[in-house]
């Protein structure tokens, strides 16, 4: 699966606002339409945002028409401050916007010519080493599953939500080979639904054993002793292990405490954020009221009901048993060294 890639002069996106319903792959030229697509969700998940974003940049440099040097940083600025307005929450976002400025900065003395295709090659490698990163994560955390595990998961941090395999739904898949998975308790999501509409569908492509249900099954499965563990994603992790991800984590977190599980969290260690010292200065998104007074196209609230809608939520890392990245299996306290 290859929810973002390359081809000839374009970016090519799976539009995930389009599923389950149907597999739509939109085609993209300047970096503005690659901003619109991060920001309405075409594409969504920490690591996917954070590699679209990076052949957003090549596609701005591809768009400039400028002939020197100067002329062509400022213009891929103005296109790096747009895509880093999109998702303030994902601090992939972030780091691969910086790595394609340095990238950008390093060819100085090269012709603007050179300057585009290495911009290009370099967002190829952010690419790349996403999915070795995703693969080396899925058998760290394998380690962590014990034999006829049933595991919970939240929102997408799977194939769709990265630049193929998965972070939490790469440990599955993992472990998944290794015959360990009896079956993945998959949380529908509200209020857009990535678990029904996303990993569901991941699930059910990859032939993983799993059962959707209702957000507010999970303390119930927990109480019936009906979970062995639970695995999300991140957006950003700070520092000393707090971690963002998506609205319901914590309380998923909170549940699996209560209840004796253990809650780990799979992100590539481009999701630590060590310039954060907490979760407490993780900025959290909020999205658009008309996500929670409908489901898809069905009007479920008045509209002139007022709404909160945090797109995120930030975990305790006293909550977390471990954090699995490429690097390994981190525990509490984290020290986490570049």
């Amino acid at each position: 699966m290859a929810p973002v890639r390359w081809a000839g002069d374009r970016l090519l996106l799976l539009d995930q606002t389009r599923l389950p319903r149907e597999e739509l792959t939109r085609e993209f030229a300047c970096w503005e339409d690659v901003a619109e697509a991060i920001r309405t969700l075409v594409v969504r998940g920490a690591p996917a945002i954070g590699v679209t974003a990076a052949f957003g940049v090549a596609l701005a440099a591809r768009q400039s028409r400028a002939t020197t040097f100067d002329s062509l940083l400022a213009d891929i600025e103005t296109a790096i401050k747009g895509l880093a307005a999109t998702r303030p929450t994902a601090v992939n976002l972030f780091w691969a916007l910086d790595r394609m400025r340095s990238t950008l900065l390093a060819g100085r003395a090269m012709s603007v010519d050179a300057i585009r295709s290495r911009l290009l090659a370099e967002a190829q490698a952010i690419l790349d080493e996403d999915v070795a990163a995703n693969r080396a994560m899925g058998d760290h955390g394998a380690t962590l599953v014990p034999s006829g595990a049933r595991i919970l998961t939240h929102c997408n941090a799977g194939a769709l939500a990265t630049a193929g395999y998965g972070t939490a739904l790469g440990v599955v898949r993992s472990a998944h080979a290794q015959g360990k998975v009896a079956l993945v308790w998959v949380d529908e999501t509200r209020p857009v639904m990535q678990g029904s509409r996303l990993t569901a569908w991941e699930c059910v492509r990859d032939g993983i054993p799993h059962r959707l249900v209702a957000d507010v099954v999970a303390a119930s499965l927990m109480g019936r002793g009906q979970v062995d563990l639970v695995v999300t994603g991140a957006d950003r992790i700070a520092a000393n292990g707090d971690t963002a991800n998506k609205i319901g984590t914590y309380a998923l977190a909170v549940l699996a405490h209560h209840h004796h599980v253990p809650f780990y969290v799979a992100a590539p260690f481009s999701t630590i954020d060590p310039t954060l010292a907490s979760g407490a200065e993780i900025p959290i998104e909020e999205r658009d009221p008309a996500e929670v007074r409908r489901v898809g196209a069905t009007v479920t609230a008045p509209e002139a009901s007022p709404v909160f809608n945090p797109a995120f939520d930030v975990t305790p890392s006293e909550l977390i048993a471990a954090i699995i990245t490429e690097r390994g299996v981190f525990r509490a306290p984290y020290s986490f060294r570049r």
